[in-house]
């Protein structure tokens, strides 16, 4: 066991915000918090760590206890990094232990050339056990590692020598989750680490995370995020934090089931304190039975209240419905170039877009930032002129636009003129009956428009949809700023929606939960996936894979020519060595033989000068023919030594 906390209570201002909390985290366990803005996730996790102290009961019970031995990692929200720093400093800072001791290692390799031998074996020891724990550590890898992850966490492109100071909030955000991740610790607690990350760079941390050795406690309101990884859900509701095994998909099944049962229960105990209740008024005041109701008081006293339980918050009610069909194709998009601005200043995003929409489709676009996503819903509707290609609408069409802007509503309207205005046909009843569908009711409905929260906004334009019966739905972004009931409700309503969606959104279980068709925009133009964000997430997975495998058997392949060449390099290098000595000894040889040579002429001219010799006609005549033999034999060698040497 990691973590175990134990009667944990917070209280501000009096108030109690958590009360008798009890968690505990094991190694290798994946624990998702959940809970409103407000209730006190990020206050947990400051007690957890230590930045925050907290209360304990009148008992003196209370206690946060980490394992000994655990090294903690917390990714606080808004987290900052050193500004003076560059970001390849930053990173090799998660490796400081591993960097002191390979300079200990290399002070100790310089001092033992000059120590005596009794001190040499004492350092011996000592690089041995740091040696041991540098490989322990993989310490001979750490460059890969921080390119490995600065490349997943979107800094493939991004100059190490870049300083901190350069970097965008987004930006220090990532790079500090990218380096609580080379540190690897025990305990890894991260608070909404998915603010500022793309899609593909969710997808990367996702996989990492799904691999990763140690204990982790997120802190999150990506439900897909919490689905993909968490073994454990801990809402903190009430002051109270109730732990749900599985992902997120299990908690809402078992959060149900177990609300519930608490339901049941408390009106069961309800119904029978109400029977004590009545038995006690009815019969204290008999002399027959006060006896008994005295008894039935000490049986109602003993019993050990229930809590009412937390029902779901009233959930609004989404009920979309169109009234006409429309043709099979509903849009189709041809050559179509998407490009924002005007004049100079106009950029285009994607050169051509193909695309085209049927009837009863639930597709939902996807790609980065600044692909143009928006810009194509706006085209396809005709609110924005299109240069070049051609974009056709069939007959019947009738589209219902969620625009995450909020611009077709006036500031200067109330709530219910809003509604007024766009639907004067429908009477103020069915008005007022579809604005309480959506938890608009009572006082607000005068609200102006200018003073409504983002998730009020967002709650009046789904009013619009309603009222609208559309039978084409183009939704930009309709999750944001608004809460976790709201968004089930509509996803509900979008899932059994008949007619057709064109959505655009980053909420991946609301595209999963929603879409029939993925279309995802990169700068080569789009791309269909049949299926929701599961199957897009296959495909993408088996690509990736397969591209994985041919780089490595292409690398495989490379190494292997290398190692051919470099045999072939030693074979020539160990024959030219070979041939080198045999010239070598044949310079010797012959060097050896000229000094014999010349020593055998220098004999014979002395010789020939004798007068027994010269006397001698055929003696003489034989040593001169030697002597002429000698030196054209010595005149062969040395032509000889002279191309070797």
């Amino acid at each position: 066991m990691l973590l175990n906390v134990e009667h944990l209570y917070k209280y501000f201002g009096g108030e109690p915000l958590f009360s008798d909390i009890f968690l505990t985290v094991n190694e290798r366990e994946t624990l998702g918090i959940i809970g409103r803005n407000g209730c006190g996730k990020t206050t947990l996790l400051n007690i957890i760590t230590g930045r925050t102290g907290f209360d304990k009961t009148p008992e003196g019970l209370g206690s946060v206890s980490l394992s000994s031995k655990a090294k903690v990692g917390y990714l606080e929200q808004n987290s900052g990094l050193e500004s003076s720093s560059t970001i390849e400093a930053e990173m090799q800072h998660a490796f400081d232990d591993l960097i002191s001791a390979k300079r200990r290692m290399e002070e100790i390799e310089s001092l033992m050339t000059s120590l005596p031998a009794d001190q040499i074996e004492l350092l011996s020891s000592e690089y041995s056990q740091l040696s041991a724990f540098f490989e322990a550590r993989d310490g001979y890898q750490t460059d890969v590692r921080i390119r490995t992850v600065l490349n997943g966490m979107g800094f493939g492109d991004t100059p190490t020598d870049r300083l901190i100071s350069t970097l965008s909030g987004g930006e220090k955000t990532r790079l500090a989750l990218a380096k609580l991740l080379l540190e690897e610790p025990d305990l890894l607690i991260l608070d909404e680490p998915t603010n500022h990350l793309d899609l593909k760079t969710l997808t990367w941390l996702e996989g990492y995370l799904k691999g990763y050795k140690g204990a982790i406690i997120l802190v999150s309101h990506d439900r897909y995020f919490l689905d993909k990884l968490c073994t454990r859900i801990c809402e903190l509701e009430n002051g109270r934090l109730t732990s749900y095994n599985g992902g997120y998909s299990s908690y809402l099944v078992l959060k149900k089931a177990d609300t519930e049962r608490r339901i049941k229960e408390y009106e069961s105990q309800q119904r029978e304190i109400e029977k004590l209740e009545e038995y006690i008024v009815r019969n204290k005041v008999r002399a027959s039975t006060a006896k008994m109701a005295k008894s039935r008081q000490h049986a109602l006293d003993r019993i050990e209240r229930i809590d009412k339980p937390i029902e779901f918050t009233k959930p609004p009610k989404i009920k979309l419905e169109y009234d006409i069909e429309p043709t099979k194709e509903i849009f189709k998009v041809e050559r179509c170039p998407v490009a924002v601005g005007e004049g100079e200043k106009r950029r285009t995003l994607l050169p051509s877009l193909d695309m085209t929409v049927a009837r009863g489709e639930h597709l939902a676009i996807i790609g980065p930032n600044g692909i143009g996503k928006t810009t194509v819903l706006k085209l396809i509707q005709g609110l924005i002129p299109h240069e070049g290609g051609s974009i056709t609408r069939g007959g019947n069409v009738k589209i219902s636009y969620f625009d995450q802007e909020h611009a077709s509503l006036d500031p200067r309207d109330t709530v219910i003129g809003s509604v007024e205005r766009k639907f004067p046909r429908e009477s103020e009843l069915k008005l007022r009956s579809v604005l309480g569908a959506v938890l608009l009711s009572g006082e607000d409905v005068f609200k102006p428009v200018s003073v409504l929260s983002g998730g009020e906004r967002a709650k009046l334009s789904f009013a619009h949809l309603i009222l609208n019966r559309g039978n084409v739905l183009v939704l930009d972004e309709p999750t944001n700023h608004i809460d976790l009931g709201t968004k089930e409700v509509l996803e509900d309503s979008l899932a059994e929606f008949g007619g057709t969606i064109v959505l655009v959104s980053h909420d991946r279980y609301l595209i999963n939960k929603v879409a029939t068709r993925v279309i995802e925009l990169s700068e080569e133009g789009a791309r269909s996936f049949e299926g929701n964000y599961d199957s897009y997430a296959d495909v993408i997975a088996a690509e990736t894979a397969e591209a994985e495998r041919l780089r490595s058997e292409e690398k495989q392949a490379q190494q292997l020519l290398e190692y051919r060449e470099n045999k072939q390099k030693q074979y020539r290098s160990k024959q030219q060595r070979a041939e080198d000595a045999k010239r070598r000894a044949r310079v010797k040889e012959l060097e050896d033989m000229i000094a014999s040579l010349e020593e055998k002429l220098s004999e014979l001219e002395t010789e020939i000068t004798q007068p027994e010799v010269a006397a001698d006609f055929g003696l003489m005549s034989a040593k001169c023919a030697e002597l002429d033999s000698s030196r054209n034999r010595l005149d062969e060698l040395m032509e000889e030594w002279a191309e070797l040497a």
